[in-house]
């Protein structure tokens, strides 16, 4: 297992959201799986689910087990904990800023992630006391 990845799966343990090893195992696949969620989100729309996303196909059966959560929120957390873990880390957290320079420079940059990311500050800062809530907060939006 790669630090990138225990500390990418802590992140997203904190978030109560799955981190299936084989597509986040380092932050190249992380990135490109992420690519592919955006890619996905483009084609179907900002609100489909993780769950219709696996049934068209992808290569990410491994998010089967959160199907009924936007595929954007999940987008969102996976920059997010990108973010974080990749050393933009500051006190408490990262800022919305530090996020969207991440995510332009891997180039995961979408209009609707600073929607995301402003209505769901506890994707990247980590001392958010309802972080562990997140999953849930995004099924009901």
């Amino acid at each position: 297992m790669t630090k990138f990845y225990s500390d990418f799966n802590n992140d997203m343990d904190a978030l109560n959201l799955p981190a299936p090893d084989a597509p986040f195992g380092t932050v190249q696949s992380a990135t490109a799986n992420a690519a592919t969620l955006i890619g996905l989100i483009k084609k179907f729309g900002k609100k489909v689910s993780t769950g219709e996303i696996v049934r068209a196909g992808t290569r990410l059966e491994q998010l089967a087990v959160i199907g009924g959560i936007s595929a954007a929120y999940y987008a969102g957390a996976v920059i997010g904990s990108i973010a974080v873990v990749t050393g933009r880390t500051l006190s408490g957290g990262t800022s919305l800023s530090d996020v969207l320079m991440s995510a332009h420079q891997y180039r995961l940059n979408t209009d609707w992630l600073p929607q995301v990311l402003r209505k769901f500050p506890e994707i990247y800062q980590t001392k958010q006391k309802k972080r562990d809530a997140f999953r849930l907060r995004t099924a009901a939006a």
